[in-house]
């Protein structure tokens, strides 16, 4: 009787906990549910704010819905922002009668060259409307500093640190840490400037790769200086060689002294000096409104039910998404979800025209043809105009030649018009270190490739074999540039190979039609679809995600038990593992770059 009562009693008191706990997550949804959805209500702005943009973490492409909400929520783990969301809020803020101002509040910050120049200029349109921008920051990183320079004063904290050091580019070669685990990849590839697989063949940077990668970084440092120098009213030989002292670790009278700041000031003496700007009185509080506000105050945009389409597709080409742990890039192009969306806006009577917004290095080959199809068959009923961001190198370039025209910004990395195989031999592994033997019984005389580089490296006939196909794809990749650009093959190869162009050497050999940003690719769809300035609206797509599928993702990104176990157990070649397990998902033969031009 005493052991049924203890076992009930445990029985109650176990149910009593769980319903607390129950009780308690439910109530903490709840209040999640209600923080997001007052966010997400439509704000009013007091007259006299100041609109407050923080230049931290990494700046997206395509931002997400309720980011700044997220981001209050989740801290550093949502610590991510949209440029479109960042434009849309400036636009929004240069013609509301109520915001006087712009306070930059930087810091650490990631982002590709082309995206700081796109949110850069918008700042400098805002600043051209007569309102001012401030910036003030206890670190700047060179990235937050090339935007912050457009703004009227530019503060620090006087113990603060502002990076400005050039830019630099260190990539790492695999080669010797797989020979290690007994792993060589055997690569097949057509471009004397492709030089993605070079990270698994080499052990330094060919004569070629370093060739380009020196014109479009020195291009991309050009750009930067110029726009500085504008702003900050000191020659780019000033700048070049304050860069070359390395001002990171300058004290702040000498940032002063070279004209880098204006006023070195503590934080909680930037009110005041705010205050000052907006003429009110030091008793008054600033009126302050966020990026995520902004986007949710009434605006006065067109009510036209005519629509230009606004598609956004960042990250990697692929042909499915990729499944389970140590996926790699969380930044996909699906291309069957991809396509069939692009579909969907062919039949749409109300889109009018739509811009496909490209931030990608390419990818798979075979998805990258059926993206090339896609927007082919899209231009059929409606025009479409690709607008590139930081990168549509590779298979990104090779869907964009199908559009009707193309903008890139003036730091856009494009081109890289060629495709390469890799292929792992895991032979040594798998016999010499692990100890597996192989026999085999094949009936012709290249069956066993399927079984590829298991028990033994490609034979020269069947490197042969692939080699061919390779070609084949660099044929055909070749040709859909010459018929999307109205170009004799001739004259694509001169400039194909692999090699990468920057925007404004792009534009020169005609790779791109236009230089300029979204707004620009925006225009040039409403002419191209006969509408009238103001007789149409954007609209953005993918839709993005509830705040729940944003919680879920966060979460997701944090990594799994499995991972954090994996780096324990294999240590050193933890990386090597994931690379090869990453070779193993992919398609073996890419349309990609891997350089990733990232100012932090």
């Amino acid at each position: 009787m005493k052991e049924f009562l203890r076992y009930t009693l445990a029985t109650v008191t176990g149910i009593v906990i769980f319903c607390i706990i129950g009780t308690i997550l439910m109530l903490m949804l709840m209040s999640i549910v209600g923080m997001v959805a007052s966010d997400s209500q439509t704000k009013t702005i007091d007259d006299g704010s100041v609109l407050v943009i923080k230049l931290k973490g990494e700046i997206t492409d395509h931002g997400t819905a309720n980011e700044g909400a997220l981001s209050t929520l989740l801290g550093d783990a949502a610590d991510s922002q949209g440029l479109d969301n960042l434009c849309d809020a400036i636009e929004r803020a240069k013609y509301s009668e109520s915001i006087k101002g712009i306070y930059l509040e930087s810091g650490i910050t990631e982002a590709d060259p082309a995206t700081l120049q796109a949110l850069r200029d918008k700042l400098k349109d805002f600043r051209a409307s007569k309102k001012f921008i401030v910036a003030y920051a206890d670190q700047y990183s060179e990235g937050a500093y090339y935007v912050a320079s457009v703004a009227n004063k530019v503060w620090i904290n006087p113990q603060g640190m502002l990076a400005w050091h050039g830019l630099a580019s260190q990539p790492t070669f695999y080669k010797d840490a797989l020979e290690k685990l007994g792993v060589k990849i055997q690569v097949l590839k057509v471009g004397q400037y492709k030089s993605s697989p070079e990270r698994f063949t080499e052990e330094k940077m060919s004569e070629a790769n370093r060739e380009q990668v020196t014109v479009f970084l020195n291009g991309i440092w050009n750009h930067m200086l110029k726009d500085v120098s504008e702003s900050r009213r000191v020659s780019t030989d000033s700048l070049n060689a304050y860069a070359d002292q390395v001002m990171d670790f300058a004290d702040t009278e000498t940032l002063k002294k070279n004209k880098l700041i204006d006023a070195t000031m503590y934080a909680d003496q930037v009110k005041g000096e705010v205050k000052k700007l907006l003429d009110i009185d030091d008793d008054d509080d600033i009126p302050q409104v966020s990026v995520q506000q902004m986007l949710q105050a009434k605006s006065e945009m067109s009510s036209s039910d005519n629509t230009i389409a606004v598609y956004h597709c960042e990250g990697v080409i692929a042909q499915m998404e990729a499944q389970g742990v140590l996926m790699g890039s969380d930044q996909t192009i699906v291309a069957s979800k991809v396509c069939k969306d692009l579909e969907d806006l062919a039949k749409n009577d109300d889109i009018k025209a739509v811009v496909v917004r490209i931030n990608s290095g390419g990818g798979d080959s075979y998805a990258s043809e059926q993206l090339w199809h896609a927007i082919m068959e899209l231009k059929k009923v409606k025009p479409v105009v690709v607008s590139m961001g930081g990168m549509a190198a590779s298979g990104a370039y090779y869907m964009s030649v199908a559009a009707n025209w193309i903008v890139a910004e003036p730091t856009t990395l494009t081109g890289s018009i060629g495709i390469y195989g890799e292929f792992p031999d895991a032979s040594k592994l798998m016999t010499d270190k692990l100890g597996f033997r192989y026999d085999e019984v094949k009936t012709n005389k290249n069956a066993s490739m399927s079984l590829w580089a298991l028990a033994r490296p490609f034979s020269a006939d069947e490197i042969n074999i692939l080699q061919g196909y390779i070609n084949r794809g660099y044929a055909l990749f070749r040709k859909r540039v010459a018929d999307g650009r109205r170009m004799k093959v001739d004259y694509v190869e001169e400039h194909a190979q692999g090699h990468v162009w920057l925007g404004t050497d792009a534009k020169r050999i005609g790779l791109v039609d236009q230089l300029g940003n979204l707004d620009n690719a925006i225009d040039m769809a409403g002419k191209l679809a006969k509408l009238e300035q103001d007789d149409y609206r954007t609209e953005s797509y993918p839709a993005p995600a509830d705040w729940t599928e944003q919680i879920l993702d966060q979460q997701d990104k944090g990594g799994s038990l499995l991972d954090e176990q994996l780096k324990a157990v294999l240590g050193e070649y933890y990386q090597p593992f994931v690379l090869m397990k990453s070779l193993r998902q992919q398609s073996p033969v890419q349309a990609r770059m891997m350089f990733t031009c990232k100012i932090k």
